[in-house]
């Protein structure tokens, strides 16, 4: 029946013992259990494919199924057949986008002085690729760069364009070794000459230390969120003094740096705006919860920091989700 052009009706239904394979007897012996009098059985087809059937039987004293019933049906699998599929391929879209998106991420350096742990979730209202990037390296000095970025748009373009970012930014900070402000600015330039029509917020620091067995986080922001500082007693503050215009707007304005104590055993975290923001929802609001949820977690293991995070934080965000966090352990451990 599944290899058939079309609906199959059957208006005289033969008892199971008159079945030529196990799988038509128990059909058939199903067709007795319902008092089956009629039936039409139709394949559910999608291109090349068999995706199912559809069967519809009439039962007891019920007039049999017609040729005319069996056209009617032929036009319903029609209709649930493509919506099957195309079920099927959104869902083989997202999982190829997802895909290419974790490919662009990536792996993160193992430091011994220091943790670092990082997520990406993809969207579940969008089938395409984001630009949501992290980043951490170390440079030629033995300083630990982290970088965190969200450029415009949610297709192909945004995720080529999110990988070149990332290229160019490492390729700046290893060869400058600047103040992070420096950084970012070199990257908007060459962005805005390479790339003119892409915009991107971006945030990058430079985790020094133990000097004195101090660390110092030294950063600058492009219009990205600002970075969470937690304390191993559940003290938050957020690093917000040092914040610019984004990527790919103005080369030409001023771009600050700041320098930030950083206790050891104290959780820096960077992330974007898709685990915070929610419809119709203060950004102020949406800091706070997040400076709530880190302080109820700062005693706990860093991968488990981030994991609470994206299940507390993240479910049903409409928006991917990048995160980076760093704990440095204390001198001499």
């Amino acid at each position: 029946m599944l290899n058939g052009a079309g609906p199959l009706l059957i208006t005289e239904i033969p008892s199971p013992d008159k079945a030529e394979s196990a799988l038509d007897a128990r059909q058939l012996q199903l067709f007795e259990q319902l008092d089956a009098s009629s039936t039409i059985m139709a394949p559910l087809r999608a291109r090349r494919d068999v995706l199912g059937a559809l069967i519809i039987v009439r039962t007891g004293q019920d007039a049999p199924f017609t040729e005319q019933d069996a056209l009617l049906v032929a036009e319903l699998v029609k209709g649930i057949s493509l919506s099957v599929d195309n079920a099927r391929l959104h869902q083989h879209t997202r999982n190829a986008a997802e895909r290419l998106q974790r490919s662009l991420l990536p792996r993160l350096p193992h430091i011994p002085s220091m943790e670092i742990t990082a997520r990406y979730a993809p969207s579940s209202t969008t089938a395409q690729v984001g630009g949501d990037w992290f980043d951490a390296f170390t440079l030629p000095d033995g300083d630990t760069a982290l970088v965190i970025g969200d450029v415009a748009g949610h297709d192909l373009n945004a995720a080529v364009t999110m990988s070149q970012l990332r290229n160019m930014l490492r390729g700046i900070a290893v060869d400058c070794q600047d103040q992070p402000s420096e950084v970012l600015r070199r990257l908007d330039l060459a962005t805005l000459t390479l790339y003119p029509h892409s915009t991107a917020t971006c945030a990058y620091a430079v985790v020094k230390g133990p000097h004195n067995g101090l660390w110092e986080v030294h950063h600058s922001s492009a219009g990205h969120l600002p970075l969470l500082l937690t304390r191993p007693n559940g003290d938050t503050r957020y690093l917000d003094s040092a914040s610019g215009l984004l990527i790919g707007m103005d080369s030409t304005l001023p771009r600050l740096s700041a320098r930030d104590l950083l206790p050891a055993q104290s959780t820096l975290l960077m992330f974007t705006d898709g685990l915070i923001e929610r419809p119709g929802e203060s950004l102020s609001d949406a800091l706070n919860r997040l400076r709530r949820h880190t302080a109820a977690l700062a005693q706990a293991p860093l991968h488990v920091f981030c994991d609470e995070l994206i299940l507390g934080l993240g479910a049903g965000s409409t928006d991917d989700i990048a995160l980076l966090a760093l704990r440095p352990s204390v001198p001499g451990t």
